[in-house]
């Protein structure tokens, strides 16, 4: 099986990568793949060690190489332990690995291959350790001396032709005895007994009938137990098997199953007996048979080929001979056949005379073959002379062998001297190369030049030319004071030397950069401060890119500083944020007032006595909101008067201008801040070396440090998750301490536009909430995005407030009980900010906010009406609430407001609702002396039964008709149009709506009385003294007198 293994190997793997598999052996690893050390030769002649692994997908079988050296590389071969029997050895390439091999005779076996492919193609030194020689050296085991091993090799022949005999002497018996008889030929067998079970032995044969059609059969045949003799047990036709399964294809097992009706197991007395079973009933099935069988765990060769191997060759060969059909005699064997037979023409005649003959003729033969024998005895005797000559030639030989031998002791003895000499004279000259190689090292790695020296020490750092030598020498500085250096280094006398001048160059060098950048510190604050005057009447922020950009020619040497000096690295920071914290403060301050300024229109003494004083002022605007409505007058303006007087409310009698002034202003002011401090933040991120990082989920931050006076600490982890944060960490709290004023400024400006007006908190509310989206797109954890964040919050809380201050005034106001409510204030206010609140927030990020301050507002509206029309006296409830509701309907159908269309279509349906009860309250009941018929008719008087009542006769009916002439009825409605008149207000125009509903419902009435008169007093002719056209008439006429 090994060589079938070494075969698939190469046929798979080694040919296609262009080498040769040499040898190979398993060793054992963890897991269920197999994995084989196997060592092949490729067309150059190199030697390649290679690890591969072997697994199985379906039925193919798949190597692959995970591991390869080179022989050349290979060093040593360690086998642990010569005197004891165990697996394991190293392989000490440029690292040691240990194999366990399958067995000790596995590891010496891959030792002898490898010091022969050294010998073949290498002859290196290649050393083997731990390893008994005797078994190492392939002479010692061949040579002619190791007699023992061809007397082993004679017995396991003369053994093997004897198991060949027994089998053929067993094969002969049964297809004499039982196959014969029944016209059946043997073409295979194999002793088999049952897995699992006490040894019983049996024979499984593979048979073929001798008549057409075949049939083939495979029978178990056992001996009997009483005499030498057998019998037939158990018969299944080919057709039946489904499965052979051979168990593994690639070690050799003696067990195999096979599959008819149930799963028959068996052990094979013999690897070579179950293969050549196999490869007949493989042969068997392509012939005869044509049928699907399975082989699995069966080698692809002995399928392929189906060629018998090693002891089995002979039976193998008889089987195949009996699979072949039938041969007729050639022309040479009926020639012979035809001259013995015309030799004894009795032969068919008398078999018995003809048998004598023959026997008689091989007697004859038999003693001249002794005759033969004996006449030879003279030419063994000379033979055996020739021997012992040869002999004694061979013993003068040995003799003159080892004369040389000796001879070579000598030599090898004067040679190996030699050879030491060589080996110390190579290893005196490997010291010195490497000695000099040390030395290169040294003096290329820890040498700086005399201009590098010179820059660090006398360099100018205000020139560009300077700066850059200055940055070439620290760098170079850099490189001499890192270099890794090998053990035993640092006890060198110079190295220490040079070592301590580098650090006194170091140091000398960062005193004069940190003394000169602070100088450049202080100058840039004394140049920004003069420029504030030309900005103090502007409202823009100084532009300080000029100075950034001067600086940021030291960025490469504050890298290095940072690096190398961190403590004079820090102490720069902290002076750069001392100046410019103050130089911050001022300009921001100062544009912060020319802000205010242009807020109020005042100057900046104004300013110091106005803000703080009386907000009269800042309420004296003699226009309105209503200026926004589309339906707003001069009435309902009087009429909201008394509410938009109370609390805070007063801010929306402004002009519409001036909140558009402050719109822009308040823009103005962060536009100017937002670049101003992204450009510090990307500056001192550049400049310091802080490289900023994107804020990792999870990870807190700090929003309060407390950076004033305090001094920044050093990250003790540079490198990863905690450098990223310690540096964005750090440039938060410079940044924090540079605009420290920022925020304060900004909740200061705030609260001048609410008390300006507190309606500009919706103004402020989109405009940072836009701000806010913007910072957080570039860097959510930037010092911008979080200062506008926290900004954000008050103007939200200032946002909620307005809304809350709104809802209390509803609640808290008062009507007057002598003149008649109209329009309430509060729903005239809720259109204007509506109409207000929809042309700031179209297309903006916090539309929710306002969806949501819109709900609470519409209930306090839709609350606030019911409770003043219950409280109304002078205006009756139906038509407060029917003015009102009209009035929300029609607000909300003008503006589109999506988040209250719910809200739109309660306000319709309130409004439609108190429209009718007021009409029917109004008109009443015109005909009420013909309301006495209809009760009779609700007590259960039949119809037709009325007019039989004295007090409902047809006399009693006229009366009462001539009571309602037309003049009358007239009259009444004309006074109804003037009550009608007197309870509506005229911004909501609402009068001739209601009429037209009170024509409607009076028509409805008169239809209904007319169809109960014609039911209860059919055939009078009795009729109303007017008609439906009188009706409309009286309606139309009325309207247009008035």
């Amino acid at each position: 099986m090994s060589s079938l293994l070494k075969e698939d190997l190469n046929k798979k793997l080694f040919r296609s990568l262009g080498q040769n598999l040499y040898g190979f052996i398993e060793i054992e690893c963890s897991g269920q793949d197999r994995f084989y050390l196997c060592a092949s030769v490729s067309k150059g002649e190199e030697v390649q060690i290679s690890v591969v692994k072997h697994y199985r997908t379906g039925l193919d079988e798949i190597y692959e190489i995970s591991e390869k050296w080179l022989l050349n590389d290979l060093e040593m071969i360690d086998g642990k332990e010569a005197d004891s029997d165990n697996p394991w050895f190293d392989m000490h390439f440029k690292q040691v690995y240990t194999w366990e091999a399958y067995s000790c005779a596995s590891k010496y076996a891959f030792a002898r291959i490898l010091n022969q492919l050294n010998e073949m193609y290498l002859q290196k030194d290649l050393k083997i350790v731990n390893f008994d020689f005797t078994y190492i050296n392939d002479a010692a085991l061949w040579s002619s001396n190791n007699g023992d091993c061809l007397v082993l090799m004679r017995i396991c022949f003369y053994a093997f032709n004897l198991v060949l005999v027994k089998m053929t002497a067993i094969k002969h018996a049964l297809q004499r005895d039982i196959f014969t008889p029944n016209d059946e030929r043997l073409l295979s067998i194999v002793n088999v007994c049952k897995a699992g079970k006490k040894k019983r032995n049996c024979f499984l044969c593979a048979t073929v009938t001798t008549e057409r059609p075949v049939q083939v059969k495979v029978i178990k045949v056992k001996k009997s137990d009483k005499g030498d003799f057998y019998k037939r047990q158990i018969a299944w036709e080919l057709r039946d098997l489904t499965v052979v399964d051979a168990k593994d294809a690639i070690k050799e097992s003696s067990e195999f199953d096979l599959h008819f009706d149930k799963v028959y197991k068996w052990v094979a007395s013999s690897i070579a007996e179950k293969n050549t079973f196999i490869s007949c009933i493989w042969k068997l099935n392509q012939r005869y048979i044509r049928k699907k069988i399975d082989f699995i765990n069966v080698s692809s060769q002995l399928l392929e080929e189906s060629v018998p191997s090693g002891e089995n060759q002979n039976v193998a060969g008889t089987d195949e001979e009996a699979v072949d059909e039938y041969q007729e005699l050639n022309a040479r064997e009926e020639q012979d056949i035809e001259i013995m037979m015309e030799g004894c023409e009795y032969a068919i005649s008398n078999a018995e005379a003809f048998a004598d003959k023959l026997s008689r003729e091989l007697q004859v033969l038999d003693g001249a073959n002794i005759q033969s024998i004996m006449a030879s005895e003279k030419q063994v005797n000379i033979l055996m002379k020739l021997l012992d000559e040869a002999l004694k030639e061979v013993d003068q030989i040995e003799w003159k062998l080892s004369s040389y031998e000796d001879m070579l002791r000598s030599v090898k003895e004067q040679m190996d001297q030699i050879s030491e000499s060589n080996h110390l004279i190579h290893l005196s000259n490997t010291n010195n190369l490497k000695l000099l190689s040390e030395i290169e090292f040294l003096v290329n790695h820890m040498d700086l030049a005399k201009g590098h020296i010179k820059a660090l020490q006398e360099g100018d750092l205000s020139s560009s030319r300077g700066i850059e030598a200055c940055t070439n020498a620290a760098d170079a500085l850099l490189q001499c004071m890192n270099v890794a250096l090998q053990p035993g280094h640092e006890l060198l006398h110079a190295v220490n030397q040079q070592q301590q001048r580098f650090s006194d160059l170091r140091e000398l060098f960062a005193r004069r950069l940190a003394s000169h950048l602070n100088n450049v510190f202080v100058q840039q604050g004394h140049d920004q401060s003069s420029t504030l005057a030309q900005h103090s009447a502007e409202l823009t922020l100084p532009n300080h890119h000029p100075f950034h950009r001067d600086l940021l020619r030291y960025a490469k040497l504050m890298e290095w500083l940072k690096n190398t000096d961190y403590g004079k690295y820090e102490g720069l920071t902290k002076n750069y944020m001392d100046y410019l914290s103050r130089l911050y403060d001022r300009e921001i301050k100062d544009f912060f007032e020319v802000a205010k300024i242009k807020m109020t229109g005042a100057t900046k003494e104004g300013k110091k006595f106005g803000l703080h004083g009386s907000s009269g002022k800042l309420t004296g605007s003699t226009s309105s909101l209503n200026k926004l409505s589309v339906q707003s007058s001069g009435s309902r303006r009087s009429q909201s008067s008394s509410l938009l007087d109370m609390g805070n409310m007063s801010a929306s009698d402004l002009d519409v201008a001036d909140r558009t002034k402050f719109d822009k202003i308040f823009e103005q002011v962060l536009s100017e801040l937002e670049p101003l401090c992204l450009a510090e933040q990307d500056f001192i991120s550049k400049f310091f070396k802080l490289q900023q990082h994107l804020s990792i989920p999870g990870t807190p931050v700090s929003d309060t440090e407390e950076t004033d006076g305090g001094t920044l600490t050093r990250p003790h982890n540079i490198g990863g998750l905690q450098s990223a944060y310690s540096e964005n960490h750090m440039i938060r709290q410079m940044m924090i301490k540079i605009f420290r004023c920022v925020e304060p400024e900004l909740n200061n400006l705030i609260a001048l536009g609410d008390k300006i007006d507190s309606f500009n908190s919706l103004y402020m509310l989109v405009k940072m909430s836009h701000h806010v989206w913007t910072a957080q797109n570039v860097d959510p954890t930037s010092f911008l995005s979080t200062t506008l964040g926290n900004v954000l919050v008050t103007v939200k809380r200032n946002f909620d407030k307005c809304i809350s201050n709104q809802i209390k005034q509803m609640e808290d106001v008062k009507i007057s009980k002598k003149s008649k409510v109209g329009i309430l204030p509060f729903v005239a206010e809720f259109e204007e900010f509506a109409a207000l609140a929809e042309s700031i927030f179209r297309n903006a990020e916090r539309r929710g906010d306002l969806d949501k301050a819109y709900l609470k507002l519409i209930r306090a509206v839709f609350a606030n009406v019911e409770k003043v029309a219950n409280e109304s006296q002078k205006t009756p409830r139906d038509v407060v609430m029917m003015e009102n509701f009209h009035h929300i309907f029609a607000t909300l159908s003008r503006l589109k407001i999506s988040c209250l269309e719910a809200e739109k279509k309660e306000a319709k349906q309130q409004y439609t609702d108190y429209l009718q009860l007021y009409v029917i309250y109004s008109l009443g009941q015109p005909l009420e002396k013909l309301n006495g018929v209809e009760a009779r008719v609700a007590q259960g008087v039949r119809e037709e039964e009325v007019s039989y009542q004295l007090a409902f006769s047809k006399q009693e009916l006229r009366k009462v008709i001539k009571e309602y002439p037309g003049k009358e009825v007239k009259k009444g409605l004309d006074n109804l149009y003037r009550k009608v008149d007197k309870h509506l207000c005229e911004e909501e125009n609402l009068l001739q709506v209601v009429w037209h509903s009170m024509q409607d419902e009076f028509i409805r009435q008169y239809k209904h009385f007319e169809g109960l008169i014609a039911r209860c007093y059919p055939g009078s002719g009795i009729t109303m003294e007017f008609t439906i056209q009188d009706i409309l008439d009286y309606f139309s006429s009325i309207a247009q007198s008035h």
